[in-house]
């Protein structure tokens, strides 16, 4: 079956592997017809994907069809069109699974990252990760996982319509921050240093607030407190995984407020101690995300309270994907979300 395979940075090969073995009692047979490309996909690319090894096949954001299940299986059928969750524990006795908290377990395998992933025609995963709809289109499946990660932050943060919240970046995983800022927050303004996502943001997202960062924290501050009524955001989410913005974004929270942090940056950064404790904040990582936010995200899609039609800005077929990835990478690209098609 048709494979692509990452062999080291900068390294693909399109080749052919052996079909899946037979299935196991708990798990589904899958066919690929989405595959969208993260962050992750790029810094696996580039070289400097963390917890990672080559070679791997990529691929943990999918719309994929259910063409059979394991004789234990009973929450998909054959032909159902599901979404991945990629996120998958090791050990049940996990204390963070015990705890309700499965996407941070210790013990934790990620498709396409420690385990390989969707860039292939089909593949076998235990059938309890999918979550299927009979309304969403494989586009739309394959971006539930990307729309997770920033629905999951928002969930964490207890975002409520007493707060204004700031997203700073707005990649695909502050883009969902956003998406789901906007149904919780009385009022949601976003930060970037890149113009052409700001319009995007304004444009294609309905946000009114945006806001390009300066070199000086207190004039950025002050950009911020202009669209927030003179107000700073009770909530702020960092999606950037910039040590830079990570340190900086501890001066925008309200006193009393809370600081996420989404984005991964790789390496150690500081906060400054007696400005977060004057203002007495509440510091918080998520990672990941939970089964309940991808049936929370595919409830919304379907009842339209997310469009995601301007998500996908670029398109390849697999057979042609590789000629394309490199250019992927490149800034001057403005990619939001590149998608895959295989199979159809």
């Amino acid at each position: 079956m048709k494979t692509i395979i990452l062999h080291r940075p900068e390294e693909f090969e399109f080749t052919k592997t052996d079909p899946p073995e037979k299935l196991k009692a708990n798990e589904a047979l899958l066919k690929v017809h989405r595959i969208g490309i993260c962050g992750t996909d790029l810094h696996a690319y580039a070289g400097d994907q963390p917890f990672f090894d080559y070679p791997r096949i990529l691929g943990h954001e999918l719309g994929v069809e259910v063409i059979d299940t394991g004789s234990e299986v009973d929450n998909v059928s054959i032909g159902d069109k599901c979404s991945v969750e990629p996120y998958r524990y090791t050990h049940p006795d996990d204390p963070a699974v015990r705890r309700g908290k499965p996407n941070c377990a210790e013990h934790l395998s990620v498709l396409g990252v420690h385990e390989d992933g969707g860039m292939r025609e089909r593949f076998t995963f235990p059938a309890k990760y999918l979550h299927s709809s009979q309304e969403l289109s494989y586009d739309q499946l394959a971006l539930i996982e990307p729309l997770g990660i920033g629905c999951h932050a928002v969930n964490r943060a207890q975002l409520n319509s007493d707060d204004k919240a700031l997203v700073i970046g707005i990649g695909p995983i502050g883009l969902g921050a956003i998406q789901f800022a906007q149904m919780a927050a009385s009022d949601v303004a976003v930060m970037d240093i890149d113009q052409n996502r700001l319009e995007f943001a304004k444009k294609e997202i309905g946000i009114q607030h945006i806001i390009q960062p300066t070199k000086d924290t207190k004039n950025t501050e002050e950009k911020i407190r202009q669209a927030l009524n003179g107000e700073l955001p009770t909530v702020v989410f960092d999606a950037t995984g910039s040590k830079k913005s990570m340190e900086a974004a501890i001066n925008y929270v309200a006193h009393g407020g809370k600081l996420v942090y989404i984005g991964l940056f790789q390496g150690n950064f500081t906060l400054h101690d007696p400005t977060f404790h004057k203002k007495e904040l509440t510091l918080l990582s998520s990672r990941n995300a939970l089964s309940t936010d991808f049936d929370q995200i595919i409830r919304a899609i379907e009842q339209n309270n997310i469009d995601t039609t301007p998500w996908i800005t670029h398109r390849a077929h697999f057979d042609d994907m590789i000629s394309e990835f490199d250019h992927w990478t490149r800034p001057e690209s403005n990619v939001i979300k590149a998608m895959v098609d295989i199979n159809d």
